[in-house]
């Protein structure tokens, strides 16, 4: 069967990820927030009774890890799915960046989170990998070779599923879209210098690993 280029009409200003051989342009990328009860539990916020879901923009996307933004940085790992003609074909692993002060004082004025979390550079993933025939994902975050985070599907609240069929009851995606499904407990600040080893695991076989210096 013949593929369409996923880059056809593309203006290749825009940001991608790549998934073997391929660079694949997300039109945007979906998270989901409070996704695992022990990182709720960390930043003494509340388990919400509907799934949490904001947006990054294509220009959050870059592979300079950065300790500073106009404040520091916090970092937050994630399992990140790719999405292709109606499912989740392709699996990575992600650094959500937020600024945590910023986002601190926009939630008490009960104001959007897109300063804290939509900014450029915002967007870390490692290659994508095919799902099939994976199920049993976990992944890690060593940071200077020190476990930090560590998490599966098991301890979402919300799974891939539940997750795309949410996204999709009002939202469109497009082939080629992140979903980044939220971070476990152990979430902190980037250092400058430090150096950050993500691992995508298939029960105990290994399926990447990649790592980025902060600066």
């Amino acid at each position: 069967m013949q593929q369409t280029n996923p880059l056809a009409g593309i203006d290749e200003g825009l940001k991608s990820v790549t998934l073997g051989e391929r660079r694949l342009v997300p039109s945007k990328i979906v998270c989901i927030g409070r996704n695992y009860v022990d990182h709720i539990h960390e930043l003494g916020n509340e388990v919400p009774e509907q799934m949490v879901i904001f947006i990054k923009p294509n220009s959050a996307i870059t592979q300079q890890l950065s300790a500073f933004s106009g404040e520091a940085l916090h970092y937050e790992t994630e399992l990140c799915l790719l999405y292709w003609q109606g499912r989740f074909i392709a699996a990575a692993v992600g650094l959500d960046l937020t600024k945590r002060e910023l986002q601190g004082r926009l939630k008490a004025k009960g104001l959007p989170w897109e300063r804290a979390k939509a900014f450029d550079g915002s967007a870390l993933f490692s290659p994508f990998v095919s799902l099939e025939p994976h199920g049993e994902l976990n992944f890690s975050l060593h940071l200077d070779e020190q476990l930090l985070q560590l998490g599966n599907l098991e301890l979402m609240i919300h799974k891939p599923d539940e997750i795309l069929a949410e996204i999709q009851s009002f939202m469109s995606l497009n082939d080629g879209d992140i979903v980044m499904t939220g971070t476990p407990k152990g979430v902190g600040v980037v250092q400058a210098g430090s150096r950050f080893r993500v691992t995508l695991c298939d029960a105990e076989q290994v399926l990447l690993e990649w790592q980025w210096q902060a600066i």
